[in-house]
Parts: C-alpha cells; sequence; structure tokens
C-alpha cells in the first residue's frame, strides 16, 4: 500500500501487514497495567515462516534506516531469540552481515556452560525485542551485556504503544520507550509506533477496521505520552 503524504510507508505497511497476520487485533484486552486496551498486538503469532521471514525484513529496514551503530545483535530469552537470529539474517542479505547471541533463562552446568549462547558478546549491541511494556526486559538484557564486558547500544521493537509506563501501580509520565532511551541511555527504533496505528485505521473510513479508530484515539488520549 502507498503511505499517505507525511506518512512513515514502512510503518504503514507493517501495520497492513500486522493486521491481515492476526497479530494485531482489535476488542478489548486487559495489559499487564490492567488496562483495558482497544488493541492488543502479540509477536508470537508472527507464527509460520513467511510471516517471520517478513517480519525480520521490516525490523532490518528499520534498523538500517536509522542509522544506529551496532556491532551485533542480542535477542533476550525468549521471544527475542528467534527475533534476533531472523533479523541477523536479513541483515546479511541486505549487505550488514553482524553476529548475534542470546541468553537462557537457566545457566547451563555442563558443556560450554553460562548463560550466553552464540557469538561472543562485544561491542556495541543492538537488543532485538517485540514490544517494551515496562523496561524490565531491558534492564536485564543491558545487565546480561555489561556483565559480559560489551556496550548495551540501542533497542529495535516491533511497536511502541507510546502510553504511560506504571511503577507501584500508578501510572508515570513517561513511557517504557522514553524510560529506555531518557533514563538509561539507549537509542530506541520501533518499526511503528500506535500514531501509525491510528493513521492506518483512519484512513479506513467507515469501514470495519475504520470504526476502531475512535476507540484507540480515545485510549490515546487517556494513557498516551507524546
Amino acid at each position: 500500500m502507498s503511505a499517505a503524504l507525511g506518512q512513515d510507508a514502512l510503518a504503514q505497511d507493517f501495520v497492513e501487514f500486522s493486521v491481515e497476520s492476526g497479530v494485531l487485533r482489535f476488542g478489548e484486552f486487559r495489559t499487564k497495567a490492567g488496562r483495558l486496551s482497544p488493541y492488543f498486538f502479540n509477536a508470537g503469532l508472527f507464527d509460520d515462516g513467511a510471516k517471520l521471514g517478513r517480519l525480520a525484513q521490516f525490523y532490518a529496514r528499520r534498523i538500517l534506516a536509522s542509522a544506529i551503530e551496532f556491532d551485533m545483535l542480542f535477542g533476550p530469552a525468549y521471544k527475542g531469540i528467534p527475533l534476533a537470529a531472523a533479523v541477523a539474517v536479513e541483515l546479511a542479505r541486505a549487505g550488514r552481515n553482524v553476529p548475534y547471541a542470546y541468553n537462557r533463562k537457566e545457566a547451563k552446568d555442563h558443556g560450554e556452560g553460562g548463560t550466553l549462547v552464540g557469538a561472543p558478546v562485544q561491542g556495541r549491541v543492538l537488543i532485538v525485542d517485540d514490544v517494551m511494556s515496562a523496561g524490565t526486559a531491558a534492564r536485564e538484557s543491558i545487565a546480561l551485556i555489561q556483565a559480559a564486558g560489551a556496550t548495551p547500544h540501542a533497542v529495535a521493537i516491533a511497536l511502541d504503544r507510546q502510553e504511560k509506563a506504571t511503577e507501584n501501580g500508578q501510572d508515570v509520565e513517561h513511557s517504557a520507550v522514553q524510560y529506555v532511551r531518557n533514563q538509561l541511555g539507549l537509542q530506541v527504533c520501533a518499526i511503528a509506533k500506535l500514531a501509525d496505528l491510528l493513521a492506518y485505521l483512519q484512513g479506513k473510513g467507515t469501514g470495519e477496521l475504520g470504526e476502531h479508530y475512535a476507540r484507540v484515539l480515545a485510549y490515546r488520549e487517556r494513557y498516551g505520552v507524546e
């Protein structure tokens, strides 16, 4: 599809792909923060070779367009593991061949041992994950990367929900992405943002998808961050 003037064409294509794949759904969903969200993004449903391959293409295109400098990829267990592997393949196809590694949830006490698998973790590390709800996973990855002597440099995610994070059950004025960017000092690039989803729904007019626009907009106005 072609994006309207001023819209992010890659983001619009990604939102459409996510809707068609059943990964981005509309209705009423309770989030980890206890909010009732009118949409739900479940990256675990990119669950076959074709969908995972196309998802990795979107990541690779956004990462390369962002001009973020990095030496390797890191996939946090568990969802980040196939993401990092698939994105490494797509980056190599695009002429940017980089190593990747990931972590185990439990340390292995035989064979090579340890919690890290794959290439040696070194240099500037780009963390690949699906969404960011609290920044907790990012902090865990940062600790692992620093313990290995490398530099956690940036995070690539599929969707930035652009909504307030919660701390101790209370809404705060920043999002998880803003926290990672401003407090932890990492660059963050997202294939698409909630604003892109709204633009996509608005473009659907009065059709079935267009009817979700008002509900998603109301959610954004209540919980959104700039």
